[in-house]
């Protein structure tokens, strides 16, 4: 090759990186047409030749509140903070549904794209995030749900709509996350996507979802607020519902969390990165 062949189609050499390694937002940027394919086919997939198409994002949580609804709003009387509990119910498992998805398809990004990444080089990181990314679509769709039961009960939101959309950002991040730890253990320890499913169940009941927070001893709500989802659905019934504020204290500790679980997600994962090809 002539040194002017050399310099027009330069050689890129790709070796792994030593140290700790955060985020390359340039290098993200530069491969932005690839996660909006992986998102395009993920939302593809999940509703080619379904039945209900995307009506299976609403039918989930529509049908979950139902049972919730019966079976904790009126056979148990859980109290739901003066609101009718359908309402109580639903919005909160708006963001959880959302957060769930999102956690499950990011938790087996990896290994369910395993041929792309023996295949071709890209930021490794575009697969989880693709993942929670998704999941949006789904949520939009059951907020519209949302809206109508607010309206239907007349329910009008209060001015702490405006923060919304910091509230889902908290649940896209625990989501992102814990994906990152767990989709970079699963390429290691394939028995981890058996251990998710109930994981994420555990979880669910030891979030606000049935019942209110108030119902916790507030000697004890410190130490609830570790769990990152308590911020996330207190903040979702305040701003949508016109509830009693949220315990500011509660959300900050969750957004602590979440902090420190999507760091620790990211180290872990970028120490990992190297050997996900080669393991895969």
């Amino acid at each position: 090759m002539s040194d002017s062949e050399s310099t027009i189609n330069p050689t890129l050499i790709i070796e792994p990186k030593k140290g700790l390694q955060w985020i390359n937002f340039r290098e993200l940027l530069r491969y932005h047409e690839l996660l909006f394919f992986l998102v395009w086919r993920d939302v593809g997939v999940r509703y080619r030749q379904s039945l209900l198409g995307i009506g299976w994002a609403i039918l989930q949580p529509l049908l979950t509140m139902v049972v919730f609804t019966i079976i904790f709003g009126k056979f148990a009387r859980i109290p739901s903070d003066g609101i009718p509990y359908p309402i109580f119910s639903y919005c909160a498992l708006l963001p959880w549904t959302y957060f769930a998805r999102s956690l499950s398809a990011s938790s087996d990004s990896l290994v369910g794209s395993k041929n792309l990444i023996a295949k071709v080089y890209f930021p490794r990181l575009i697969l989880p995030l693709s993942g929670v990314i998704v999941g949006l679509v789904d949520f939009i769709v059951a907020f519209f749900i949302l809206i109508i039961m607010m309206l239907w009960y007349g329910i009008a939101p209060t001015w702490g709509i405006s923060i919304l959309p910091l509230f889902l950002l908290m649940a896209m991040l625990t989501a992102l996350g814990t994906g990152l730890w767990l989709t970079a253990l699963n390429v290691m320890y394939r028995d981890i996507k058996f251990v998710v499913p109930f994981f994420t169940q555990l979880w669910m009941y030891g979030s606000p979802i049935v019942y209110s927070t108030t119902l916790i001893p507030e000697k004890w709500r410190a130490v609830y607020s570790l769990n990152p989802m308590v911020g996330v659905i207190e903040g979702f019934r305040w701003a949508l519902l016109g509830k009693a504020a949220p315990d500011w204290t509660m959300v900050a500790i969750s957004s602590i969390v979440i902090l420190i679980l999507l760091l620790s997600g990211l180290l872990y994962f970028r120490k990992m990165e190297k050997t996900f090809a080669d393991v895969i």
